[in-house]
């Protein structure tokens, strides 16, 4: 499978990476596509392409938006509404706002009444958005250990088929899927990364997931 990732960070070259690992073909997207992060990455994966993020977004069957929150509307943007026409979006991006942490708790954009998530389906109607591994740190996003159980995604998302092609991603990529269903759960589902991440400010614990019991 061809995929487009939009951004260049720490979360968009470990998904990059994982994919890359299981065979398909990744181009990694920037606002600055001949930035020297961009350069080493492409010199280091054989046979994976860098670009803009219309170019990502053109290339891939399935995209990822991994940008930071508040810049996630303006990558969307300049992917090019066109590009992301019919394609399934994982949507990892959170609201974490430009504020530090207090006492260990993140702060967001958002309020629990809306979500990141619902803005971005709102500015790109025709794509189907699909929440995931917005709850955990990047190192843990690809084949997580915990002694042989899997640790739970949260998922959510309007469409069925986005959801189930998202899931068998997580599936491959060593995790068990909760579909959580529509969109509005993206309200409680991005806030779990202040969860995840109180253990990391307060404690320098950062290797921990997520597991729903039933």
């Amino acid at each position: 499978m061809k995929i487009g990732i939009i951004g260049s960070g720490a979360v968009a070259q470990s998904l990059g990476d994982a994919f890359i690992k299981e065979g398909d073909e990744v181009m990694l997207g920037s606002r600055e596509p001949s930035k020297e992060a961009m350069v080493k990455w492409k010199a280091a994966h054989a046979g994976s392409r860098t670009g803009s993020f219309s170019d990502a977004a053109a290339f891939g069957e399935l995209l990822v938006l991994a940008t930071a929150g508040h810049g996630a509307a303006e990558a969307v943007k300049a992917a090019g509404l066109k590009n992301l026409e019919g394609k399934t979006i994982i949507d990892v991006t959170n609201p974490i706002a430009a504020a530090p942490p207090e006492k260990g708790v993140l702060k967001f954009s958002t309020t629990l009444d809306s979500s990141l998530m619902e803005q971005l389906q709102k500015l790109a109607p025709g794509a189907h958005f699909v929440k995931a591994f917005n709850s955990v740190g990047n190192t843990l996003m690809y084949k997580p250990s915990f002694n042989g159980i899997r640790p739970t995604m949260f998922i959510c998302g309007n469409n069925e088929a986005a959801k189930k092609k998202v899931g068998s991603i997580l599936e491959r990529f060593g995790w068990e899927t909760e579909d959580m269903g529509a969109v509005e759960s993206a309200r409680a589902i991005e806030p779990l990364c202040m969860l995840w991440c109180i253990p990391g400010f307060l404690k320098n614990q950062w290797s921990h997931a997520f597991k729903l019991l039933k």
